[in-house]
Formats: C-alpha cells, sequence, structure tokens
C-alpha cells in the first residue's frame, strides 16, 4: 500500500468469503482498504475470476476515473504485488497525489 498511496487510487478488494470471515481476514492482515464480499459468486462469475474449485482468483483490475478498464493483471505475484501494481501505475499514467 505504501507504493500505491502515492497515486489518486481508491483500492478495495472482493472475496467470496462472507462479510464475518473477510472481517476476520482484514483484520489478521491489518487491511487498510476495504474487503467486499461477494457470497454468492454472482459479482465473481461476472468478472470472470471464478474458478472451477468455486473461490474467486486473484486479478488486478485498474479503473480509471472515467469507469474504463485500463488493465487487467490475471497473474498476481502477491509477494512483489504492491511494487508491480506501482509500476502499472506509472506506466498507464494514473495521476499522483
Amino acid at each position: 500500500m505504501s507504493q500505491l498511496q502515492k497515486y489518486q487510487v481508491a483500492v478495495f478488494g472482493a472475496s467470496v468469503d462472507t462479510p464475518d470471515l473477510n472481517k476476520q481476514f482484514s483484520d489478521k492482515n491489518k487491511y487498510n482498504f476495504v474487503l467486499l464480499s461477494d457470497p454468492d459468486k454472482t459479482f465473481a462469475k461476472e468478472l470472470g475470476v471464478l474458478s472451477p474449485a468455486g473461490y474467486a482468483q486473484r486479478w488486478t483490475y485498474v479503473i480509471d476515473d472515467k469507469g474504463v478498464i485500463r488493465d487487467i493483471d490475471k497473474k498476481v505475484a502477491v509477494a512483489n504485488h504492491g511494487k508491480d501494481l506501482a509500476a502499472k501505475l506509472e506506466a498507464l499514467g494514473i495521476p499522483k497525489r
């Protein structure tokens, strides 16, 4: 998140877990962004991220201030994701704060 705070972005996650499980996970990992819940998997199906095993794959969408999807990262590397995403935001010309 320290890398992403440099940009004019809103960050949130989405999961197919229940709100209670998401809160526990968010609290445990000390997330400072919203973690949305999609337990009936409707949104995950619409986005195409629902795996055949029933879990949501880790994809990142970059959506600009006009609502246009500028990039979809379907191969998120968790260990480097903040750094990778910051580089993508820079390459896309997303404004800084």
